[in-house]
C-alpha cells in the first residue's frame, strides 16, 4: 500500500503541538521479522517491498505546548534525536514506535516518560549550522547505557519536488503507537506535507541505534537520507489499539 503524503483530518481536540525543524531522516532497510518482536501488542512492522525501516532522526523541537495554550517557556524548545520503527495495526493505521528519543531537557525525559511512557532519555545535545551543512552531537546522561550517542553530519541539497514512495512511507507517518498502563494506544497527528530535500551524509558516528537493540546496522550504509523543512504539528487524543490474542 502507498501511502499519502498527505494527512488526515485530524478530529476532536488537540493535547498537543510543537514545531519540527532542522530535522534529517537516515534510514536502513531491516527484516520484519528482526524488529517484530520490538512492536507493542496488536501492532505489525509496516513493510514496503518486502522490508521495513529504521530511522535515526536528530531534530530541533521548538514552541511545544499543550493543547491551545501558549508553548512552554524554555522547556518547550530543545534538540532531540530518536530511534524509530514502522507501525501498522489491524485497523490500518500506519504509525511509528520510538525505541529511544534523546532530549536535552531532563524535566522533559522525566514528565513524558512518566505521562506517556515514552522511552525519553536525558542528554548532552548539540547542533552547529555552518551553510548547508548540519553538524548534531549528543552523549546520553541518563537512563544506561550512559554515553551512549555520537554524531552526525549531513548537507541539505535541493527540494525534492516530488517525493518517491520510499521518502513518502519513512515521513508521512500521522501517528504514533505506544505501550501504557498494559495497552496499546494510537496517538494521531496532523501536519502540512513535508519538504524533503536530499541530503548527503558526510560523517556517522552513532551506537544510538545498536543501543535500541539493533547492533550493527549503523555501520551500514543507509537506504535513504533526507532533510526536511519546518513543520508545525498536532496531536489528538490517544485511541486504544485492540490487542490480538
Amino acid at each position: 500500500m502507498t501511502l499519502s503524503p498527505f494527512p488526515p483530518d485530524l478530529t476532536g481536540p488537540w493535547i498537543m503541538r510543537q514545531t519540527w525543524a532542522d530535522l534529517t531522516f537516515v534510514h536502513w532497510a531491516v527484516d520484519p521479522e528482526r524488529v517484530a518482536p520490538m512492536m507493542p501488542a496488536g501492532t505489525r512492522p509496516d513493510v514496503r517491498d518486502g522490508v521495513t525501516y529504521v530511522g535515526l532522526i536528530p531534530f530541533v523541537m521548538q514552541r511545544a505546548g499543550f493543547g491551545r495554550g501558549p508553548a512552554v517557556p524554555w522547556l518547550g524548545d530543545f534538540l532531540e534525536t530518536n530511534v524509530r520503527l514502522y507501525s501498522v495495526d489491524d485497523e490500518g493505521r500506519h504509525g511509528v514506535v520510538f525505541r529511544s528519543l534523546e532530549a536535552n531537557r531532563l524535566a522533559v525525559s522525566l514528565g513524558a516518560r512518566l505521562a506517556f511512557a515514552t522511552p525519553y532519555t536525558w542528554a548532552r545535545m548539540s547542533l552547529h549550522r555552518e551553510g548547508d551543512v548540519l553538524d548534531y552531537r549528543t552523549r546520553r546522561r541518563w537512563p544506561s547505557p550512559r554515553g551512549a550517542g555520537g554524531r552526525i553530519t549531513v548537507r541539505r541539497g535541493p527540494v525534492i519536488a516530488e517525493p518517491d514512495d520510499l521518502s513518502v512511507f519513512i515521513s508521512a507517518r500521522f501517528g504514533l503507537h505506544t505501550r501504557h498502563l498494559g495497552r496499546t494506544w494510537w496517538v494521531p497527528n496532523t501536519h502540512a506535507p513535508w519538504g524533503l530535500r536530499q541530503g548527503e551524509l558526510l560523517g556517522l558516528d552513532d551506537d544510538l541505534v545498536a543501543a535500541a537493540g539493533l547492533p550493527g546496522l549503523a555501520h551500514e550504509a543507509p537506504a535513504s537520507v533526507l532533510v526536511a523543512d519546518p513543520v508545525h504539528t498536532k496531536f489528538g487524543l490517544p485511541r486504544l489499539v485492540a490487542d490480538r490474542g
